[in-house]
């Protein structure tokens, strides 16, 4: 491990992996060698997510058998029902999947019959249904049926929350924003659950620490932070006077440049043509616009690139999914990457506990309660 004196561990080596490159000079983001571009244009999320954790792409026969096996884990038990039932309706949806996912760790424990590859399987293709099936009984009273025979997890997610087949487009935007958020190196939750992984933790700990820090708005919330900002905005040129203004007021502008990317998110193209798709197809090019004058805005005024969050906001406003739920499917997504992690860890462990430098006072001497200022 390389140590060196930087802030939120900048620039440090804190291991090795063989999931993925980010950032990294003439590579690009890959998965286990396969470019970004690749895999969203020409692949899927389920064979991303066989890829990230089984190594390589399956063959057809592969796939459709993975793609069966996800179908047949989309089930909740039924005390895990009774709990999110319990759970109050204001809920965060990230609190939810949070406590549903632990919870899911008790109903089945790691053990023999549940190994790490057939947790996290079970973990992205259930997640939609523990938090759809909050989410309906909340605001309906209605217990749905979390069994779908649709054969994405995108698909999946859209048909439990509209209650019929999405729109075949509308699916593939959103299979190819989970293949975009699926895996990113050594990111804050990806490290933490490693962290929690290499005291050896059980499985279900370390993706429910994934969880937790992807919520904070400097991690996954940003795609909600930037859905916030996007509708304040009823045009683009309000927009642009509202950026103006803001930037004037040295106000943070969520959805613009990353930690590891100097010049451009490779993601953030992607994403952005999938939004203009589906928000043609609807006829309704509002919150794209709003969206492009921001970012040119942004691009002016401070050099700063969108990232994979920002445009993420508009298709997924544009899919009918609430802003509540754009990190909680960030999760869905990113389960297959921690999982990934978490297994590569554990392959070649040693626990993760760095050093820190010292900055208190010096040694100080022992004063009794009755002599103290």
């Amino acid at each position: 491990m390389t140590t060196k004196k930087a802030g939120g561990l900048a620039d440090v080596i804190a291991g090795q992996t063989a999931i993925s490159t980010v950032g990294k000079e003439g590579k690009g983001l890959t998965y286990r060698g396969f470019t970004i571009e690749d895999l969203a244009e020409h692949g899927s999320f389920e064979e991303t997510a066989y890829l990230l954790l089984r190594g390589n792409l399956p063959n057809d026969a592969e796939l459709q058998l993975y793609k069966k096996k996800l179908i047949s884990l989309r089930h909740l038990p039924a005390g895990l029902t009774v709990i999110l039932e319990q759970l109050p309706p204001k809920t965060h949806p990230m609190d939810v999947l949070r406590t549903g996912i632990s919870a899911l760790g008790a109903y089945e424990p790691e053990d023999g019959e549940y190994g790490p590859l057939s947790i996290a399987d079970r973990l992205m293709a259930c997640s939609a249904s523990i938090l759809l099936y909050w989410h309906h009984y909340h605001t309906s009273g209605i217990r749905i049926d979390t069994a779908t025979s649709n054969s994405s997890i995108a698909g999946h997610f859209l048909q439990l929350l509209h209650g019929s087949e999405p729109i075949e487009l509308y699916e593939k935007a959103l299979d190819a924003s989970l293949v975009l958020y699926a895996e990113h190196e050594f990111n804050a939750s990806t490290f933490a659950a490693r962290v929690t992984a290499s005291t050896l933790s059980d499985f279900y700990s370390a993706v429910t620490t994934g969880i937790g820090t992807l919520r904070g708005s400097l991690h996954g919330g940003a795609n909600e932070a930037a859905m916030s900002l996007i509708e304040q905005f009823t045009c683009p040129d309000e927009a642009e006077a509202g950026i103006l203004n803001k930037l004037g007021n040295k106000q943070l502008i969520m959805g613009f440049g990353h930690r590891v990317y100097s010049n451009r998110d490779p993601r953030s193209d992607i994403i952005k043509n999938w939004s203009r798709k589906i928000n043609e197809e609807a006829g309704d090019m509002a919150l794209f616009d709003i969206s492009e004058r921001i970012e040119g805005v942004m691009q002016r005024e401070k050099g700063l690139f969108a990232n994979l969050d920002f445009y993420s906001a508009s298709a997924y406003r544009r899919l009918g999914i609430p802003t509540a739920f754009f990190t909680p499917i960030f999760v869905i997504s990113r389960i297959s990457g921690w999982s990934s992690h978490i297994i590569e860890q554990r392959a070649s462990n040693r626990i993760i506990r760095p050093n820190a430098d010292y900055i208190g006072p010096d040694r100080r001497s022992w004063l009794p309660i009755d002599q103290r200022p």
